[in-house]
Parts: C-alpha cells; sequence; structure tokens
C-alpha cells in the first residue's frame, strides 16, 4: 500500500482554487505526462467520473475515478473531495483538501491511499509508489500554485 500527503500554499481564494482543481481537464496541465478525459456528462459532483492516462504511449495506464465525497469549501470553511480509483492498475482512494488561510490565500492538502494491482507487487512498490506519487503530486500542486501567482 502506497500512502502519502503533500500539500501547497496558493495565493488565491479557496473557492476559485476548488474550482481549478474540480475542473479535471486542468490536472493534465500540472502533471507530466498525465492526459485527462471524462467519463460522465456531469463534470462537478458526486458520481462525477473522468480517467487519468499516466505515462507515454503503450508505456501509460488508466486511472478510472469517480467522486464519493464533495464538500466545496467557502471563505470560512476548508472543502474536501474524495475519489475512488478502481482501475487495473491502481486501486483505492485520493482526496485533497482546500484550507482558507488570511488573506485571500489557501493551502490544499493532497493525500492518496492507493494499492498497485496485482498485490504481490503493493509489497515491492508500495515505497516506491508513494516516493513518487508525493514528488509528483508536489510538483504538480506548486505548478497550479504558480499559475495563480501570474
Amino acid at each position: 500500500m502506497a500512502t502519502f500527503t503533500t500539500s501547497a500554499e496558493v495565493h488565491a481564494p479557496a473557492e476559485q482554487v476548488w474550482a481549478a482543481l474540480t475542473d479535471w481537464r486542468n490536472h493534465a496541465r500540472w502533471a507530466p505526462l498525465t492526459t485527462v478525459r471524462l467519463t460522465t456528462e456531469r463534470m462537478d459532483g458526486l458520481g462525477a467520473g473522468f480517467v487519468a492516462r499516466s505515462g507515454i504511449g503503450p508505456l501509460g495506464f488508466d486511472d478510472p475515478m469517480t467522486v464519493v465525497r464533495w464538500e466545496p469549501p467557502t471563505a470560512a470553511t476548508r472543502g474536501r473531495c474524495d475519489v475512488d480509483k478502481h482501475g487495473r492498475v491502481i486501486r483505492g482512494k485520493a482526496w485533497f483538501e482546500v484550507v482558507p488561510l488570511e488573506a485571500g490565500r489557501c493551502r490544499v492538502d493532497w493525500s492518496e491511499d492507493v494499492t498497485v494491482v496485482p498485490h504481490r507487487l503493493d509489497k515491492l512498490t508500495g515505497g516506491l509508489v508513494a516516493l513518487v506519487g508525493r514528488a509528483g503530486f508536489g510538483q504538480a500542486l506548486r505548478k497550479m500554485a504558480r499559475e495563480f501567482d501570474r
């Protein structure tokens, strides 16, 4: 099992950052070697579905997800979005929280608790997946934060 959390402070209001994070196609701008396509008509809210494809050509894999928790932030309360990952390669949960801060800023905390399939590989690769996930999602969050700085 691979579990990690990474965070980034963003110089923008929580509601704006939430809107950017939950426009799933945006993730392709921030995450290297990733494309995202919607699998449901609805992009937001409970039941929204999408697939993130990571990798290069045949060396990639699909990571299908469904939104199972949807609590947008307000100026004073944190927001949280949870997705179930139900792919052939990666299974588990991912979630992020958008926490309002003073002066129109917020913090994004991104967490994942995933398993690599087949499970016998997970025992060998769990630590590496957590390390790469923390580094990759940390970089993606920082890239997203820089977009708001411009």
